[in-house]
């Protein structure tokens, strides 16, 4: 299978900005075990601005543009120097792509990175996909890596897009808000009320939630590709998701859903 897996700025850090080290370990010895089983794996992660955040001792996110790509800028650095470090331990070779809104818009960019990707893939290398957030501005921005996690599994033609996040699923309410709400275990589309109850952004360092994760299934669905969105606590669980265990929520390509009817 070719997988491509998104994780999330809460997941690999604290509060504080700082990386969580025992998480981050964790990420890359399974995703590397996964790699020794003949998988494909392409890693979307986010990260950079809240590593840079903790590197530069701010107290908080940037909200100007500056501070952001600077923080970016340094955080990026942190971010693929730990997972060259521990993928370098499993014997694999992480290759770094940063992209921008223009990268998928425009054919001749797109050509060159999907057929990049598909190299790198072909030496079995990891590449390690992160927003070209140092340069993006509104005009040439992807937004978010929920998005970005769904365009590149699209063009990468992958099998499966896995988020990893800080919650454990898609929910029929805010878990966090009211302790009636369910896990949805399977989603064969998207309605407005889902995208209604959605909510707003995630923690006080990343940019996404479960709004960006349902724009994003969307495109995955609408492309056939499932997705599903499970928690990143426990980077292990991803085991449970390739070998058919219950786990988090998994929203059905819609071709597959054609085939089967």
């Amino acid at each position: 299978m070719r997988i491509t897996v998104k994780v999330g700025t809460s997941t690999l850090t604290h509060a504080t900005g700082r990386m969580d080290i025992r998480r981050i370990e964790s990420l890359c010895k399974v995703l590397s075990d996964i790699k020794n089983a003949g998988h494909e794996v392409i890693l979307v992660s986010s990260g950079a601005i809240g590593m840079g955040v903790g590197k530069l001792n701010l107290k908080e996110r940037p909200q100007d543009m500056p501070t952001k790509q600077a923080a970016a800028a340094v955080g990026q650095c942190e971010l693929m120097y730990a997972y060259d470090k521990l993928f370098s331990e499993y014997n694999h070779t992480v290759a770094q792509i940063l992209l921008t809104g223009e990268d998928f818009h425009d054919g001749v960019r797109h050509n060159n990175f999907v057929n990049t990707l598909d190299r790198l893939l072909a030496l079995k290398a990891l590449p390690v996909i992160n927003e070209n957030d140092t340069v993006s501005t509104s005009e040439i921005a992807v937004g978010d890596n929920d998005t970005l996690s769904a365009l590149v599994a699209v063009s990468l033609r992958s099998d499966l897009l896995v988020v990893l996040t800080d919650i454990d699923g898609l929910y029929t309410a805010d878990p966090r808000k009211d302790s009636g709400a369910k896990l949805i275990p399977l989603v064969e589309e998207i309605t407005e009320d889902m995208l209604r109850s959605a909510g707003g952004g995630g923690t006080a360092l990343s940019t996404g939630g479960m709004a960006t994760k349902l724009a994003a299934a969307k495109i995955a669905m609408d492309a056939g590709t499932d997705m599903i969105i499970v928690n990143g606590a426990r980077p292990e669980i991803l085991y449970d998701v390739l070998e058919g265990r219950p786990a988090g929520t998994r929203f059905q390509g819609r071709k597959k859903l054609e085939e089967n009817h």
